[in-house]
């Protein structure tokens, strides 16, 4: 027999008999990895904390397990930049990581977002808020179970409708998805008869408000539309406090506040008016049990991070469950077509046009909270049903 006929029938022969054990290798895994990409540092640093303690809590809730294997996060920290989330990602999806948990920043999520559709892997996405991150025919691999930026902002101009608000000042973070929304607000607000008498932008992670305060305090506008969130959001209202900006204008932003960061501003918080991607009062079974546990185990009321990251992961998990498959084609088309009955603020349905979680909207003001309540608290004092937020598909 000829020699290289022998040699490639036996390398034939190998890998024919290699290729079931590689399948099957994975299909079933020896664990479910998760890739958690999160800000810990940074300008959003002050949230990937709670969105860590509520997405853990959701795994526990579980026994820790999905599909019969434990499961395994390995947290990483993008310091609010794209650059090294992809790095961080990239290394975890080689090390077998089977999706993507991130992120907090809106560039970093679209950086992920375009790794995800190259692996071909599945990233869930809990608070970052830019409309491009879910739109008609988009990303096969991603899914947002949270608030988009337009439907925040929508809340924001019936906010300032309603309040009767004519001018307005506003402060937006040198961001894309920000710039975005303060487009769209401004253009509505123009139909609404509000006029817009300045805007500034200021950098991610800036330290220094009061030049823009000060701006603010000059002039006639009797609302200021605040566009930062995150530690921007806190400092600002801290130094917007020091002059008394918010005893004779009213405050308000799509982002701007939840008791993790009223906590931080401190007491020039009360007041503030902001949209909320999550509440631990909102009246469901599912948030009672929630909110019970999260404070059992943690020590504090769960913030609109840690809610949203709870609600999210939750839903995920039950969606791979159910498939009773490790194939992640199999997970992204379940996802798609999903509805939550026992979501943390109710029914939640996945888009399938978008992927995005269509749900109701929150809107509240900063409070002095009576205890048990945090000192600092968000009262909810408009729920917007999810209708009057999206656009149809």
């Amino acid at each position: 027999m000829d020699r290289r006929f022998f040699m490639r029938s036996a390398a034939a022969a190998a890998l024919s008999t290699n290729l079931p054990v590689a399948s099957a290798r994975a299909a079933e895994p020896s664990e479910f990895h998760i890739a958690g990409i999160l800000a810990f540092s940074g300008a959003y640093g002050i949230i990937g904390k709670d969105m860590r303690q509520g997405a853990e809590l959701a795994i526990a809730d579980r026994g820790g397990q999905v599909l019969g294997k434990p499961i395994r996060v390995s947290w990483e920290d993008d310091e609010t930049k794209p650059q090294p989330a992809v790095q961080k990602a990239t290394r975890l999806l080689a090390g077998g990581a089977q999706m993507i948990f991130g992120a907090v920043g809106s560039a970093s999520t679209l950086a992920l977002q375009s790794l995800a559709d190259q692996r071909k892997v599945p990233l869930l996405v809990t608070i970052s808020a830019d409309d491009k991150i879910t739109r008609v025919n988009g990303s096969r691999y991603t899914f947002r179970t949270s608030n988009t930026l337009g439907m925040e902002t929508r809340m924001a101009l019936e906010f300032a409708k309603a309040k009767g608000l004519k001018k307005l000042y506003g402060v937006a973070a040198d961001y894309q998805a920000t710039r975005d929304g303060w487009a769209m607000f401004q253009a509505e607000a123009a139909k609404a008869g509000i006029a817009i008498v300045g805007i500034d932008y200021a950098p991610l992670g800036n330290r220094d408000f009061s030049v823009i305060v000060d701006k603010m305090a000059k002039s006639d506008a009797d609302g200021i539309a605040v566009f930062v969130t995150g530690n921007d959001a806190v400092t600002f209202l801290k130094q917007s406090g020091q002059v008394g900006l918010g005893r004779t204008k009213v405050q308000f932003g799509p982002v701007l506040q939840d008791e993790t960061l009223a906590a931080a501003v401190g007491p020039s918080a009360v007041g503030v008016y902001s949209g909320v991607r999550y509440h631990f009062s909102y009246d469901s079974p599912a948030n009672k049990t929630f909110v019970a546990a999260y404070r059992a185990k943690y020590g504090e009321f769960p913030s609109s991070f840690a809610g949203e990251a709870y609600d999210g992961m939750s839903w995920w998990l039950d969606v791979v469950e159910a498939t009773k498959s490790w194939d992640r084609e199999r997970w992204v088309d379940a996802f798609a077509s999903s509805t939550r009955e026992n979501s943390l603020e109710g029914r939640k349905t996945m888009r399938a046009c978008d992927h995005q979680a269509a749900q109701v909207g929150l809107w509240g003001v900063v409070t002095e909270g009576q205890a048990p309540l945090p000192p600092l608290t968000m009262k909810i004092t408009n729920v917007f049903e999810p209708a009057s937020l999206f656009d149809a598909c």
